[in-house]
């Protein structure tokens, strides 16, 4: 009696365990992009995948980073739920910045990330590198609306850093600053918040 009462517990338990564990659904379930390439140079096709949480009322997003084994596994490198900006900041509730995800590229074992703003475009460029993903390249651009285009272009390997202001109605170059700015280490793919603590992007 006291076997059958004990394996009527046990089974209580496991159906109340699973129907718990079935009931924890990842958030990021909202398939966005997913990119196939090589960023570990050992040729093999790698995968990269955004997914956001659209019942959060930033709609933020997640980058996950996928190597593929020799197996033919996917083995999970690197994850952020911070690299690119929330579809609303501020919350869904009728706020919109402007900014929002673009896509995503692999280019020569470059990870690129695409963003828009209301009048123009960034992007950060990311290469696999000491174990991890570090920032080697960052570009921007966008207009005032009132006929100037500002422009954006750091190598964070070499450190050159160009901006550079333009008449987009003339075609005349207003001002083009160079300079020189190391950052070492790199920046990592993991700690950067875009507009929070990428301000030596911009200084």
């Amino acid at each position: 009696m006291k076997k059958i009462a004990f394996s009527i517990a046990l089974f209580f338990f496991q159906t109340v365990l699973y129907a718990q564990i079935d009931s924890i659904k990842d958030p990021f379930d909202h398939l966005i992009a997913v990119v196939n390439g090589n960023l570990n140079k050992d040729n093999l096709p790698d995968k990269v995948i955004v997914t956001q949480d659209t019942l959060d009322k930033k709609a933020p997003y997640r980058l996950q980073i996928f190597f593929k084994e020799p197996g033919g596994q996917y083995k999970l490198i690197e994850s952020s739920t911070q690299i690119i900006e929330p579809q609303y900041p501020d919350g869904n509730d009728g706020f919109y910045t402007g900014n929002s995800f673009l896509e995503i590229t692999i280019k020569k074992a470059v990870l690129c990330i695409h963003n828009e703003l209301l009048r123009g475009h960034y992007e950060y460029l990311f290469r696999y590198q000491h174990d991890r993903f570090e920032l080697i390249g960052f570009s921007e651009s966008q207009s005032d609306g009132r006929g100037k285009m500002y422009y954006t272009d750091f190598n964070l390997v070499t450190g050159i850093k160009i901006r550079q202001t333009d008449n987009y109605e003339t075609d005349k170059v207003i001002s083009r600053i160079k300079t020189k700015q190391l950052i070492r280490p790199l920046p990592k793919l993991k700690d950067l918040v875009p507009f929070v603590n990428d301000h030596f992007l911009y200084e």
